[in-house]
């Protein structure tokens, strides 16, 4: 008997209501859950249009202590009624502190705990570190009813360290929450292409699915680009959406042979972490 685990990514826009914006991913669970998918990813920050392009003080009002998030109370009710895994993403507000997190909740309803994104981009059109502290939780992987997972939170899924940490931990595939798109300050530069291969390099390198779910449409002109993908252990894509399309796209895998083949390539047996001190220094020590 295998163990299959069902990946669905969702894909997205969203307006200003955050009701109406929780509703709308809802109902793709519901419709990916229908087609048998297991943990279902909805896009980063949801709940609204991605408020961090400039920096304005009156969106700070939107977060919430993660427990008592809008959010994340609509999920958990809802994977309860269904039995799905869902990563919420969310602005959580702890204290006088601000950050970007992700609350797991597992397919009995419960919420496992919170992991705070660790890279806070800051760039035109992505002014994150006005609106978030780095996260203070370290890197997590959780133990679901479906597998043990590790979630990055977009600009994460750019760092190889942060996938292969998780790998480390145990976890059986990388999940992504994100919201990007094109640059503002270059209209012409596209990195869609190189957002997925950066990913996809997570997937072979630590042999492990990866999946990424994105936003699409134009918000005030920064146009989000989609392209949301499961890649399976080996890297090849096994499920994607286009550009503008808003759906989900899902994906099954067998966790034993997917756990054979890990072991079978040995990164993780001929890892020669005596050799890489540099990594955690700021400036690598001199040869």
């Amino acid at each position: 008997m295998t163990r299959e685990l069902t990946i669905a990514v969702l894909q997205s826009s969203f307006g200003e209501a955050i009701g109406a914006n929780i509703d709308r991913i809802s109902g793709l669970i519901r419709a990916a859950a229908l087609k048998g998918a297991q943990v279902i990813l909805p896009p980063e920050l949801f709940q609204g249009p991605y408020f961090c392009k400039t920096q304005q003080e009156d969106h700070f009002a939107a977060a919430a202590p993660w427990s008592q998030h809008r959010a994340v109370l609509a999920m958990s009710d809802l994977a309860r009624e269904l039995g799905v895994v869902i990563p919420v993403s969310i602005f959580e507000k702890e204290g006088p502190h601000y950050f970007n997190s992700m609350v797991m909740v597992d397919a009995d309803g419960k919420a496992l705990g919170v992991y705070r994104k660790s890279h806070i981009p800051d760039g035109p059109g992505y002014q994150e570190k006005y609106y978030f502290r780095p996260g203070d939780t370290g890197f997590r992987v959780w133990d679901t009813s479906f597998g043990r997972i590790g979630v990055g939170i977009c600009w994460d899924q750019w760092f190889p360290e942060a996938a292969r940490v998780m790998a480390l931990m145990g976890a059986e595939v990388l999940l992504y929450p994100t919201a990007i798109g094109t640059e503002p300050q270059d209209p012409s530069l596209d990195t869609a292409a190189r957002w997925r291969r950066a990913m996809i390099g997570h997937a072979v390198s630590n042999v492990m699915p990866v999946a990424a779910a994105n936003r699409v449409g134009s918000e005030d002109g920064q146009v989000f680009y989609g392209t949301s993908f499961i890649a399976d252990e080996t890297g090849e894509v096994r499920a994607e959406l286009d550009r503008t399309e808003e759906g989900f796209a899902l994906a099954t895998f067998d966790r034993d042979h997917v756990e054979r083949a890990r072991a079978a390539w040995g990164f993780f047996r001929d890892r020669r972490p005596d050799l890489y001190g540099s990594l955690v220094r700021s400036v690598p020590a001199e040869a």
